[in-house]
């Protein structure tokens, strides 16, 4: 074999692993938006199917010996080449480790756990997820033992979705973020509320739709490669490429805010996997490089640059066309209601500085379970009382406690804290443009693209092209501190609260 056929071989192997995430992601994407609410089981038996096939054509023995002797020839790949062979052999000597019953079995667990899910929170029944749950932990300390037995398998899976992030590198990050917002809350909470009125009435849910197109066009996604449906849980997927990508949201008719800001969150997140360069198109690139790189792209857009001042000044016109209730609101109840801070139940509904509290409580408990310090019959309870203990409130059931997010169902343990190092990568991404870009002057304008400029030059184009780290150093040239980001929260909560 020649290297020139190796490479041919290498992109055939990337298109035909593409196909087949396509059509198990579009499964998974008619499974939570359109399908019945019956047909679980012939979703699980299809992807198990898949996943097998998917597992056979990674692991097997052509792959392999492909990718070794690419691997071997590297000199002569180029850039694309080398990282797409190196990031291949990774997954492939991971998935290697994880015996092929165990890795179909896990997928279909997966199905079940999220069928379930959606079942046990809108019936506010944890009894009827606390089993399945119990099997998903399991699974992931089954594969963090196989995969990485000299690891703890927290940090296994805190890897999987950081790279380079560990356990001692949270409680440090995480340490920083109390040190500075607890005070701060605490002064916040001694003065006067700010009024959210604004924020509530009736808004019916097809206006919001069409609201919600707008402000989709607005941050400038493409509305003929980026579709948009409804969920118990916003989410957004790429579907095989970055050509092909879908959000969702859910629409409150007592509160437009909050589909408004879901659809920015997740319209972040489009930006980024819609701004990768063509070329990385069907291969292994193909996609964010990290989910605390892709959760700093969402919450830039939902929070710095979407609750911002001017951002708020440009977007409540647009809000006044659709619910005439608002007329005779002005810009600045808009503004002062959603940056409000007041610790709450939901964390998709969290302000910017109690969100971070949000992120604190999940973490410690999938430490603490990974750990065998409490078992997973014990998260409600736990759940509840580390609510009381950080954010100082009661939680009245588990629909709006335990069984609020999506993530443990579908198998994603360890991302939780990818949101909070996703918000503080964001103030340092402003502090950055800012030199270069009149950031506000651009948001009053309704004019994003130099935003989305600077943003495709320094991360998207690059997919998974560079690692998190140095993704984040090209986007600022320096070193992530923390201390940005609360800088960031103490002016502009100092701001609103008068401190």
């Amino acid at each position: 074999m020649t290297l020139n056929e190796a490479k041919e071989k290498l992109a055939a192997l990337q298109q035909k692993t593409a196909a087949f995430g396509h059509a198990m992601g579009v499964i998974y994407y008619d499974g939570v938006t359109a399908a019945p609410k019956g047909v679980a089981d012939n979703r699980a038996q299809t992807l198990g199917i898949l996943s097998q096939e998917m597992y056979e054509l990674s692991t097997g023995k052509d792959t392999v010996e492909l990718l070794d002797f690419l691997d071997a020839n590297k000199d002569g790949l180029d850039r694309n080449e080398k990282r797409q062979v190196q990031l291949l052999l990774k997954d492939i000597r991971q998935m290697q480790k994880i015996p092929k019953d165990e890795y179909i079995a896990f997928q279909k667990l997966m199905v079940e756990s999220d069928d379930v899910w959606h079942k046990a929170k809108e019936t506010n029944d944890w009894k009827l997820f606390e089993p399945i749950l119990e099997k998903v932990f399991d699974f992931h300390k089954k594969i963090a033992a196989w995969c990485a037995p000299e690891k703890k398998p927290y940090d296994y899976w805190l890897d999987r979705y950081e790279e380079g992030l560990t356990m001692e590198r949270c409680e440090a990050f995480f340490a920083t973020l109390r040190e500075h917002i607890v005070p701060l809350l605490k002064k916040v909470q001694e003065k006067p509320q700010l009024d959210n009125s604004v924020l509530f009435g009736n808004f019916p849910a097809a206006e919001q739709e069409k609201f919600s197109y707008d402000l989709m066009k607005l941050i400038g996604l493409d509305l003929d490669r980026v579709g948009l449906a409804t969920t118990e849980h916003p989410f957004t997927t790429s579907l095989g490429s970055h050509l092909d990508e879908r959000i969702t949201t859910h629409y409150y008719e007592n509160d437009f805010s909050n589909s408004m800001y879901s659809v920015v969150h997740e319209g972040g997140h489009a930006l980024y996997d819609t701004g990768g360069a063509r070329e990385l198109a069907y291969t292994v690139l193909d996609c964010g490089v990290s989910m605390g790189i892709h959760e700093s792209q969402s919450r830039f857009y939902e929070n710095i640059i979407g609750r911002s001042r001017a951002f708020c000044e440009y977007v409540f016109p647009m809000a006044q066309k659709y619910f005439p209730q608002l007329k005779d609101r002005t810009v600045d109840e808009f503004y002062r209601a959603v940056n409000r801070a007041e610790p709450g139940l939901i964390r998709i509904e969290a302000d910017e500085l109690t969100y971070a509290l949000h992120i604190m409580v999940r973490y410690e408990l999938e430490k603490r379970v990974f750990a065998g310090e409490i078992e997973v019959r014990d998260l409600p309870r736990e759940w509840n009382r580390l609510y009381k203990e950080y954010l100082g409130v009661d939680v009245p059931d588990d629909k709006r406690g335990v069984l609020q997010d999506s993530h443990w169902a579908g198998g994603n343990i360890g991302y939780f804290p990818s949101y909070a190092l996703g918000s503080a990568y964001g103030a340092q991404y402003l502090r950055k443009m800012k030199e270069t870009v009149d950031v506000d002057a651009c948001v009053r304008a309704g004019n994003f693209k130099p935003i989305n400029d600077w943003l495709r030059e320094r991360i998207w184009q690059y997919g998974s092209l560079m690692t998190p780290a140095e993704v984040f150093q090209n986007a600022v040239g320096e070193p992530f501190d923390p201390t940005v980001f609360t800088d960031y929260l103490e002016k502009k909560y100092g701001e609103l609260y008068g401190l």
